[in-house]
């Protein structure tokens, strides 16, 4: 008997997943205003977590972990009627995983690699590396999220939680491939039989 296949979500689905509740609350905070779009991305999140359940019968540890924080910071946000519960939640979340990756560091347990293992092959240097510079970007955007909320407007925020986070994370990810092409492990031929 042949062994199941996982369930494999296809990939626009996976965007709109992943990018739908911000877009969301983006829109509704230009409308509504932060305590609304608040509401929307807290609904949101937790509807695309039980999709996701439901398409693949697993939730992945990052966005289980952002839906966690955006559950308990937008509710504080809301019952104490205080937005800055849920513009502190993306420094948070940063600082959590880099405490995470930092921590995997010093026990040589590269997290990146259960996370990244299955689609790259990286030495034990190639994910040591990986495991620092992603530890020191989260670090970055932990302090530009506390940077900005304290020193600009609701909307800047939103803007910058919509419109910069996710670009710089597709640029800086971008960026690793240089480090990736230096440290991928090349699949060896099978040695055939000797003449």
């Amino acid at each position: 008997m042949a062994a199941e296949e996982e369930p494999v979500m296809h990939p626009v689905l996976k965007a709109v997943l992943e990018f739908g509740p911000l877009a969301v609350f983006f829109i509704v905070n230009g409308r509504y205003g932060i305590f609304a779009a608040t509401g929307s991305f807290m609904v949101l999140s937790t509807a695309a977590l039980a999709i996701g359940w439901i398409i693949t019968r697993k939730i992945a540890m990052m966005p289980l972990v952002t839906a966690i924080f955006v559950l308990v910071f937008g509710g504080l946000t809301l019952w104490l009627n205080d937005a800055t519960f849920i513009k502190v939640k993306p420094t948070l979340v940063y600082c959590l995983f880099a405490v995470i990756l930092t921590g995997g560091y010093l026990f040589k347990r590269y997290f990146l690699q259960n996370l990244f293992g299955a689609a790259l092959r990286l030495d034990e240097a190639g994910w040591r590396s990986m495991t620092l510079r992603w530890s020191g970007f989260f670090i970055v955007l932990a302090v530009l999220n506390e940077y900005v909320w304290r020193n600009y407007s609701t909307d800047m925020w939103v803007n910058l939680k919509v419109f910069g986070f996710a670009p710089l994370t597709i640029v800086f990810a971008l960026l690793q491939s240089g480090l990736i092409k230096r440290h991928m492990i090349e699949d060896q031929e099978p040695a055939g039989p000797s003449s």
